[in-house]
């Protein structure tokens, strides 16, 4: 308790205690007086017992005012507990974008004549994340958390009356955007080394992953080669341990069903493996997660992740016994990936970078059972590969950090900033002609700005240019195989969290 408080509650008591001394002494003194004057003039003065109580009785209650008023100023006066305070915490982040592409978003525009989208254009506004998070405090170590995500600003749909159909009543999609339940999680904290968290969490593989709120990059959009190639932001009901030291180490580790290899493709690689397209998570085969951070030196973070986990027999479309009696049987279609990243802020500027690198056992084997999985499955039956890969890095500066005026006293942040990504998705795959998938891979180059008006609050502009991989051509020459795709992008986002 700080001296103020400590002379706050003396003088509170010493005020209280003298008032009811006051009240016993006044008591006391009349009771003395009308006996004296009782006695000595008994026929002047008739006081009767009656009234000596009601005067008794009355400063009685007002000594019980008294009393209930002590109470509520010593309850004013206590500082406030930690349950009352800072255990309900809410926030979230979401993004406002448009961008105009002069490139194609026909399907077929990496197909066999490319060419004929050469001079295509196209625009698009959206808002690819509106995240709503809510967590409680128990106590004695027990928390809850909950995160709900709503992408492309959700679903809709509508009755409508087919009049081309004969009135017929019909419902149609509005909107194809997804509503989900990011993360819950029950918690529990034995102290900062041991933490024990059951529930739908994010699997930290990645710096996109762990650090996917869109005030922790420049980019408008989540960089493309993580988001590619692995999901984002993934999140599965697991199992966690995880704490801290208080040199700056800060570790995890996962358990948690595995990715299921029939969605698997040669766009995403193994993207679409994570959730369900079911009511229910499969669960016949598991996997490992595990994230080491250390932010020991200020401004600095090093990350190390990675994940484990077989993927072949985590479906539905047959049992393991049709499996086991297959050509199928030794199949596990284990998925290895090993990641890092980084991340400096000091004197201004700000660099982060990652780079990930991942393998998928029988490829060629899972590649053939999707192929051959009947119409309607949930297989998008193509080529998936056995290597992928991801690396980025960007860096910005702070020119308001220049200025005491805007960056001290008004905390707000000017960056300028660049970014370079190369990611594959079909690094490398068998049995296919090797430029097959060159659209799979390329190198994109952005340049933008980041204004802060507020550290919560961000907008963004950004130029980017993708550079497709090179190639044979048909005639057996060496050069492009399809468009570069340029792109000009604007947003504002924000990002925040409280306590309450």
């Amino acid at each position: 308790m700080c001296d103020r408080e400590k002379i706050s509650n003396f003088a509170l008591n010493f005020r209280i205690e003298d008032r009811y001394t006051m009240y016993r002494q006044t008591i006391v003194c009349i009771s003395l007086i009308l006996c004296v004057l009782s006695a000595r003039a008994e026929d002047s003065i008739k006081v009767s017992a009656a009234d000596l109580q009601a005067l008794i009785q009355r400063v009685e209650r007002l000594e019980q005012r008294d009393s209930v008023s002590q109470e509520m100023a010593k309850e004013e006066a206590k500082p406030q507990k930690k349950y009352e305070r800072g255990k309900f915490t809410i926030g979230g982040y979401g993004e406002v974008t448009a961008k105009h592409c002069w490139f194609s978003n026909n399907y077929l525009r990496y197909g066999k004549n490319p060419e004929k989208f050469a001079n295509d254009h196209y625009g698009e506004f959206d808002l690819p994340h509106v995240v709503l998070y809510l967590g409680y405090d128990f106590g004695k170590g027990w928390s809850v958390g909950t995160e709900i995500e709503f992408e492309h600003g959700g679903t809709e749909s509508a009755i409508e009356i087919e009049e081309e159909e004969g009135g017929e009543y019909e419902s149609e999609i509005e909107r194809g955007g997804e509503v989900a339940l990011e993360q819950f999680w029950l918690q529990k904290a034995f102290n900062r080394y041991a933490i024990i968290r059951a529930g739908m969490q994010v699997i930290p593989v990645g710096g996109l992953n762990a650090h996917h709120e869109p005030t922790e990059y420049f980019s408008v959009y989540r960089n493309e080669g993580e988001f590619t190639i692995i999901p984002s932001t993934w999140h599965e009901v697991a199992l966690t341990f995880m704490g801290s030291t208080k040199n700056g180490w800060h570790y995890q580790a996962m358990f948690l069903p595995g990715l299921d290899s029939d969605r698997f493709n040669r766009k995403n690689w193994i993207k679409k493996g994570a959730g369900s397209p079911y009511e229910f998570k499969l669960a016949n085969v598991f996997a490992g997660a595990a994230r080491v951070d250390y932010t020991g030196v200020q401004g600095l973070r090093l990350s190390l992740s990675g994940y484990c986990g077989n993927s072949f027999r985590n479906t539905l479309s047959k049992s393991n016994s049709e499996l086991d009696a297959s050509a199928y049987k030794d199949v596990k279609g284990t998925v290895s990936i090993g990641a890092f990243d980084f991340a400096y802020k000091g004197y201004g500027f700000v660099t982060r970078g990652s780079f990930m690198y991942g393998h998928l056992s029988d490829a060629a084997a899972i590649t053939q059972y999707n192929i051959s999985m009947r119409k309607g499955s949930v297989s998008s039956k193509e080529w998936v590969a056995s290597d992928a890969l991801a690396a980025g890095i960007e860096a910005g500066y702070d020119f308001f950090s220049l200025s005491h005026q805007l960056s001290a006293v008004r905390n707000q942040q000017f960056y300028l900033f660049g970014r370079y990504d190369y990611y594959d998705s079909m690094f490398r795959y068998d049995n296919q002609p090797t430029d097959m998938y060159a659209w799979c891979g390329r190198h994109r180059i952005a340049a933008g700005i980041n204004y802060y008006p507020i550290p919560q609050v961000a907008v963004k502009a950004e130029f980017s240019y993708g550079i497709l991989k090179q190639g044979t051509r048909a005639d057996g020459t060496r050069g492009k195989l399809y468009n570069d795709e340029p792109q000009l992008s604007i947003g504002i986002v924000y990002a925040g969290f409280y306590q309450l």
